[in-house]
């Protein structure tokens, strides 16, 4: 398994991706939103330590049942996912957090009872765990270059018809109590909350896509938000 720490340059978060967050869509913010999300992110790189770890295994996928089958344990991944994974020959496991520094910052800013920079560290949070999630997927091609292969997008429990409850499956595979620094409550909901976790298939023959929305219904999905 493969474990980085990375630095907070390392993210490249740009101010658009922050504001299209907060909900702003592809407008700026007035000059005062603008001041309090610098203020926030300068504390916030004050203790920020974001990480990500992976591992690749083989694994077996049911194309047909939508199931993907490593070891002993069996996903099912609904339809859309499964359809992304075939022709992968092996499979990438991941977990990508912001930090339990992050976390903690979050508490102390629910103390201080400021609920703007509440909601505006909530927003780079977001930001920071998929960011770290896309410096792990840099990592994880460079682990595969040497084979020759590519990867899928990345898809996570929660997602796309895979129900968040197989979280509860996917962490031990990782073979640690808390991959990462990252556990789960009982309703399957990552501490610290600011993580992605999730699958990535590999091999010669399969390809990164642009996010189809139109294939899924979940309305909430942070996809949903880019900029196309």
């Amino acid at each position: 398994m493969l474990k980085q720490e990375i630095i907070f340059d390392d993210l490249n978060i740009l101010p658009s991706e922050v504001y299209e967050q907060m909900g702003y869509g592809d407008a700026v913010p007035d000059a005062a939103v603008q001041a309090e999300t610098s203020a926030v992110m300068e504390r916030i790189k004050a203790v920020l330590r974001p990480r990500f770890c992976f591992f690749i295994t083989p694994g077996q996928l049911d194309a047909e049942q939508h199931v993907l089958t490593v070891g002993s344990v069996s996903f099912s991944v609904g339809r859309i996912i499964s359809r992304q994974l075939r022709g992968s020959q092996a499979f990438a496991f991941f977990v990508a957090t912001a930090g339990e520094e992050f976390e903690q910052l979050q508490h102390r800013l629910k103390d201080e009872d400021d609920m703007v920079k509440v909601f505006v560290a909530d927003s780079i949070g977001s930001v920071i765990a998929e960011k770290a999630a896309d410096c792990m997927e840099l990592s994880l091609q460079k682990a595969i270059d040497e084979r020759g292969w590519r990867h899928t997008n990345r898809f996570s429990p929660g997602y796309c018809g895979w129900h968040v409850s197989q979280q509860q499956m996917l962490f031990p595979l990782f073979g640690e109590e808390r991959p990462c620094g990252v556990s789960l409550t009982d309703s399957s909901l990552m501490v610290p909350i600011k993580s992605v976790s999730g699958v990535i298939g590999l091999g010669p023959s399969v390809r990164k896509l642009e996010y189809s929305c139109g294939l899924c219904d979940f309305k909430d999905c942070y996809k949903r938000r880019r900029k196309k």
